[in-house]
């Protein structure tokens, strides 16, 4: 028996770490990983996209909708920087990704030979945008830094992670064993911490919890829920939080409430969530005393300011408050509930346009179907005010604003569970950006329903040049295809609906079948949403009723 390659060993490493789906592309300096991956085709599924730029989108994707490590494998050079917007997108959004990177040969590193693909400094690229990149000098040295990736991916604050192979060490005998399966190592909370913060909720009388992306990483829904019930606590969901508590529950808010909140709120407990302004200051709570928790300790300090800190994972932590509050006396806050409510709603009325096809998409999803964000006009409504009902549920660009990261995005997702139902919200300008992984939704049979949100414009770029430079438009209008005719280049299906209600009659069918679709919603102008995403924007002269709807003879 000849001893494995360090292909043989990389491949068998991640599969022992669970993985059983890498998104990439081939290329000559991965021919020996690809061999090897060819022969395990049973135990890994390997799915081609067309650009790689998809291929860290869809892994993020599949590791967000799961909580499992999405992996991606590229070329060095320009697979690498290719890749990196996927990879800076799960930067900010707490995505345990792992970006399987080429090299050029290991003895020409960092040499300047010009070797094919060569960057000047390839690892320091990827070290500025990862949580921890390794670089294999031998095949000996695969197995412990697929081990060293897996610790890092599994503990702490979960972030992307990458491993360069070059060629000769691919291609290398090696008598190593393949990597064990290492375990996840939360952050434990510290005792005395727990038993400090538990003490000030418990004496609070109208405490709120904000949340962001590290409770759904963790998994503490559950804990959440149980935390916030003994204290009869609204639950404010960031965009990167939402699902975490189900949007129907009576304590789930949206993330705008906290300005109604914040009002007479004695107590606010933030968990998992970087709690900083769009301007970098901590949140705006009114004066009310701050507890942190976060896996992140860097997310702990300045400029928050807080009476208690607790650097932990947030299940764990939120457990144990749990365990240590118990069930303080609490009067009925339902009034107030109901008051907040009442102005959320009126604040929303601001959107109602888009709120209404965000109604439809909704009621056309099943609870546990995945709504895929786009930096578009429906989809920045969405950030503020899509109710999630479970957990993973809703995908977003987190702070990096990704334009064009979703539809890939939203394809892996698909590819995590062909069963789930998936929606990959889109404008015609963020779809441009990876439109020809259709092919990818077709070779795969991925049933993704992608929409098309298509008014002719880069539109928030657009609605800036008319608001604060008199209409001087540049470089803000597009020239589309034709997307009936793109899908069928395809060969995928395609519809389109003109109003909310049209589009309700194609999601009904669209999503059962289960088969990719392509579906172009001609829009017009809709009102801005920014004053309700970012606090100090001011709230913008409202649009004639119908400007976002486009006459059928129209188009």
């Amino acid at each position: 028996m000849t001893d494995p390659t360090g292909g043989d060993l990389l491949a068998v490493s991640l599969i022992n770490q669970g993985v059983s789906t890498i998104f990439g592309i081939p290329g000559v300096q991965l021919d020996a990983a690809a061999d090897a991956l060819q022969s395990r085709t049973d135990q890994v599924d390997f799915i081609c996209a067309r650009n790689e730029q998809a291929t860290t989108y869809m892994a993020d994707g599949y590791a967000r909708s799961t909580g499992e490590v999405g992996v991606a494998m590229v070329v060095p050079g320009p697979g690498v920087l290719n890749a990196l917007s996927g990879v800076a997108t799960g930067y900010s959004a707490n995505s345990p990704m792992l970006l399987i990177a080429g090299q050029i040969d290991s003895k020409a590193i960092g040499r300047g030979l010009g070797a094919l693909h060569e960057l000047p400094d390839q690892t320091g690229i990827l070290e500025r945008l990862t949580k921890w990149t390794g670089t294999a000098r031998s095949a000996d040295e695969i197995p412990g830094l697929v081990r060293e990736a897996f610790v890092q991916l599994r503990s702490g604050r979960p972030r992307p992670v990458a491993i360069e192979v070059p060629p000769d060490v691919l291609a290398a005998t090696s008598r190593a064993v393949a990597a064990e399966n290492v375990a996840a190592a939360p952050l434990v909370p510290d005792e005395q911490q727990i038993r400090a913060a538990a003490a000030l909720l418990a004496a609070a009388e109208r405490p709120m919890i904000v949340v962001g992306g590290g409770v759904l990483a963790s998994n503490a829904s559950v804990a959440l829920q149980a935390l916030a019930e003994a204290l009869e606590a609204p639950v404010l969901m960031t965009e990167n939080g939402r699902g975490a508590l189900d949007a129907r529950h009576r304590l789930a808010f949206d993330s705008l409430a906290l300005r109604a909140f914040r009002q007479d709120a004695d107590l606010v407990l933030a968990v998992g969530t970087r709690f900083v302004s769009t301007f970098g200051t901590q949140v705006d709570t009114n004066g009310a005393p701050v507890i942190l928790i976060n896996a992140e300790e860097a997310d702990l300090g300045a400029p928050r300011a807080a009476v208690q800190k607790l650097h932990a994972d947030a299940r764990l932590a939120l457990s144990a408050l749990a365990a240590e509050v118990g069930r303080p006396t609490r009067g009925s806050r339902e009034s107030e509930f109901a008051r907040v409510r009442s102005w959320l709603g009126e604040q929303f009325d601001d959107i109602a346009p888009q709120r209404e096809y965000l109604s439809t998409i909704r009621a056309a999803l099943p609870d546990d179907g995945v709504f895929v964000s786009e930096f578009t006009q429906v989809g920045y409504a969405a950030s503020a005010c899509y109710p999630a009902y479970q957990p993973r549920t809703y995908i977003g660009p987190g702070y990096q604003g990704t334009l064009g990261y979703g539809f890939a995005t939203a394809l892996g997702v698909k590819a995590a569970d062909p069963s789930r139902a998936v929606v990959s919200v889109n404008g015609d300008g963020g779809f441009s950006w990876t439109l020809q992984e259709l092919s990818t939704a077709k070779r795969y049979g991925l049933g993704l329903v992608t929409i098309v949100f298509h008014d002719g414009f880069y539109g928030n770029v657009r609605r800036i040049q008319k608001n604060r430079y008199g209409a001087r438009y540049f470089a803000s209008d597009l020239t589309n295809p034709d997307y009936g005719v793109l899908a069928d280049a395809f060969g995928i299906r395609s519809a389109q609906a003109f109003t909310p209600q049209e589009l309700a009659g194609v999601l009904a069918d669209a999503i059962p079948a289960n088969e990719p679709i392509l579906i172009n919603v001609p829009v017009g102008e809709f009102p801005s949403p920014w004053h309700l995403i970012h606090e100090g924007v001011p709230r913008p002269a409202p649009l004639a009723p119908g400007s976002h709807l486009i006459e059928r003879a129209g188009v």
